[in-house]
């Protein structure tokens, strides 16, 4: 039995390595059919009925939910991006590179805090009072499962992705700088549809005053941070520790 290489904490061989590519290539083209499917009929269904926040100013744009779907389809697309690379270029070619780094990018600062962050404040809300995120009356036209892949869904499927492909963390002020910025330009982007409109995305907004709002963000945003670390923590512990960035060698 070949030895593995020194400072390497896990040694796969060529043909396993090959085999567990291929696996993961698998799951990243059927997640990405997935909420591909999902996109198309969250536009059909709520296309439909007129009555549905979608027709109103902001569009579905206004919903983080539907934000994130489209965050979740682009992350899983350039996962295939990055699969596909290596059947086309070398390893050192700086195309394959820059999408694997934004591979890495977009899953640890963006897709798996902010998908985490719809799953738990959804649920959360939902199950206190489902009328302040999720009133009964969407039931009649949105079906339980596409609520779910919505939802729910999306929680496993980020697991799943942890757990199964490798990502580099990069450095941690500048990935909650960034993580920050996408929090208040969606809290901005919700003011501004109130301003422009007077509708609130969300019925618990209503429900609030000027501080109840401002605190409503505040949480939302302190809560979102610790998912951040979450990924980066169950990242260490799957993968191993790992510096987001290297020393320079004089």
């Amino acid at each position: 039995m070949s030895r593995p290489p020194s400072g390497r904490r896990w040694y796969v061989p060529p043909s396993e390595s090959t085999k567990m590519a291929a696996v993961v290539c698998a799951l990243h083209a059927a997640a990405l059919a997935w909420y591909v499917f999902g996109l198309w009929q969250n536009v059909q269904v709520t296309g439909s009925t007129l009555g549905h926040g979608a027709h109103t100013y902001g569009g579905r744009w206004k919903y983080l939910t539907f934000i994130n779907q489209v965050l979740q389809t682009i992350f899983f697309g350039v996962c295939v991006l990055a699969d596909l690379c290596p059947l086309f270029v070398s390893r050192k070619n700086g195309l394959g590179s820059f999408i694997v780094k934004l591979r890495d990018m977009i899953f640890s600062v963006l897709a798996f805090p902010v998908g985490v962050f719809v799953v738990t404040s959804f649920w959360s809300i939902y199950a206190y009072d489902r009328e302040l995120v999720y009133p009964e009356v969407l039931d009649s036209f949105i079906p339980q499962w596409l609520n779910h892949a919505m939802h729910t869904y999306v929680l496993p499927l980020l697991l799943i992705e942890l757990f199964a492909c490798s990502h580099q963390y990069p450095n941690k002020k500048n990935a909650l700088l960034v993580l920050g910025i996408f929090c208040l330009a969606y809290v901005s982007w919700l003011l501004w549809v109130h301003q422009a409109s007077g509708i609130w995305a969300y019925p618990i907004l209503e429900k609030l005053d000027a501080v109840g709002k401002s605190l409503f963000f505040a949480t939302s945003f302190l809560i979102i941070i610790p998912f951040y670390q979450l990924g980066e923590s169950l990242t260490r512990l799957q993968w191993g520790g790992r510096k987001s960035t290297k020393k320079k060698v004089k």
